[in-house]
């Protein structure tokens, strides 16, 4: 199985630590980024993307290796701690690169077989809104099949981490690991991901949103019979 962690912080903190061992107990080739060192860059609202090609980002170079990785992927892990109850600002900035890859305008088809999870921890709380960010692009992304792990660690970094805290992480970790092995996924799609697609292709055999949507779609055959889960 290949794996890609993307790691919203650079320092090998508590959740770097249960992303890699989630992955190392999955089993296979991990290739994993850390942000901002491996991209660092902000979305500057210029609409290249989506009305032109993605290619047109003046950050697509930068971008490209880590694009790369998760698509060649099996598993996608995004991890990152609370920063004031929502992601660290480095994740949020690299997701904001992919809305072009949203099913509403040009989904990238190898997602929709994809699994995926989504780490957070903290001393205290904000785990659910945290993994909520990271969780909603991979939803529109079109990946079927997201795990949520969530840890209140009660400790600032992971050598101050209670031992028995960690041997109940280490539980949690292999329960979800069997599960990720076991769950082969085949193509397809959410209920969400088949109501926002429905209504997509139908907006595109009436010609798009932008005319870069639509070209893409008329490509792909899904104005027509072809689905990206068949």
């Amino acid at each position: 199985m290949k794996i890609c962690i993307v790691n919203g912080q650079n320092h090998k903190g508590s959740t770097y630590q249960i992303g890699r061992m989630l992955a190392d107990k999955v089993g296979g080739e991990i290739t994993e980024f850390f942000l901002p060192r491996d991209f660092g860059e902000f979305c500057c609202g210029c609409t290249n993307c989506f009305m032109k090609s993605e290619d047109k980002c003046p950050h697509y170079e930068k971008l490209s290796p880590i694009t790369k990785a998760v698509d060649e992927s099996d598993l996608i892990i995004l991890t990152s701690p609370v920063y004031v109850y929502h992601s660290t600002g480095s994740m949020k900035a690299w997701l904001d690169h992919y809305g072009w890859r949203w099913i509403v305008h040009r989904p990238e088809e190898k997602m929709f077989s994809k699994q995926a999870v989504v780490i957070s921890t903290a001393a205290g709380a904000g785990m659910k809104s945290t993994n909520k960010d990271m969780a909603d692009s991979l939803s529109f992304w079109g990946v079927p099949k997201i795990y949520k792990l969530g840890a209140a660690v009660m400790a600032c970094g992971w050598d101050e981490v209670k031992p028995a805290k960690k041997q109940k992480l280490e539980k949690m970790t292999d329960r979800l690991a069997q599960k990720i092995r076991r769950n082969k996924i085949k193509p397809r799609v959410s209920v969400k991901g088949w109501l926002f697609f429905t209504t997509m292709h139908f907006a595109n055999r009436s010609g798009g949103m932008n005319p870069a949507d639509n070209e893409y779609w008329k490509a792909k055959g899904w104005t027509e019979k072809r689905r990206p889960w068949r």
